[in-house]
This record gives C-alpha cells, structure tokens and sequence, in this order.
C-alpha cells in the first residue's frame, strides 16, 4: 500500500504551469519537522516535493502562501533522470490527492 500523509509548512508561494493541452500541475515543497529532537536537541526538518494537478492545482495556488500550513495526502512516487554528464539520478515526490489548507489566507485579489 502506498499512502503518505504530511503536515507541515509551504517553503514558497505555489506557482501553476498550465501545458498546451490545458493540464495545469504545479510543484510545491513542504518543510515537516521531525517529531524527536537530534543530538543538539533541535527538531530537524525534511523538506518533500509534492505534485499537484489539475483542480487541485488552481486551488492551492489561489488559497496558499509562503508559510501557510497545507496537510497533504498522496502517493510516493519515484523517478529517475540523466544529467548532462550522464549520472543518473532518483528523485522521489508525493503525487497529492488532496490538500487540507490549515493555515491560509484569503483568495488573492
């Protein structure tokens, strides 16, 4: 089973891209603490890559800023590319399947 569930901080204002066929799909990084304290007694923090398309997409962009807390729920997804020096490399994102705005602002005018 491939669900994953974050909560945590947008890291900057989503930006939508909409292709020539008209699917919209914009990328946005969300900045989770860890819920344990390291070695100097700070909380770390992951910052993980989600794709959202569509609707989803529009309305997040609208609804979310920089700093706002956004839940996500989705699919991990993995996916690998080539470098122009030929190094392979992996990247892996949440596909989100739906978003919860906890902590936003009105629609921008």
């Amino acid at each position: 089973m491939n669900n994953i569930t974050l909560v945590g901080r947008l890291t900057q204002d989503p930006e939508v891209r909409e292709s020539a066929d008209g699917t919209v799909r914009t990328m946005i990084t969300v900045a989770v603490s860890r819920d344990y304290k390291n070695q100097d007694g700070m909380y770390d923090t992951d910052f993980i890559r989600c794709i959202l398309w569509n609707g989803i997409a529009s309305a997040t962009k609208d609804y979310c800023h920089k700093g706002d807390v956004v839940g996500v729920k989705g699919k991990l997804h993995s996916r690998s590319y080539e470098t122009d020096d030929n190094q392979k490399k992996y990247v892996m994102e949440v596909i989100a399947e739906k978003i919860t705005f906890i902590s936003s602002n009105a629609p921008k005018e």
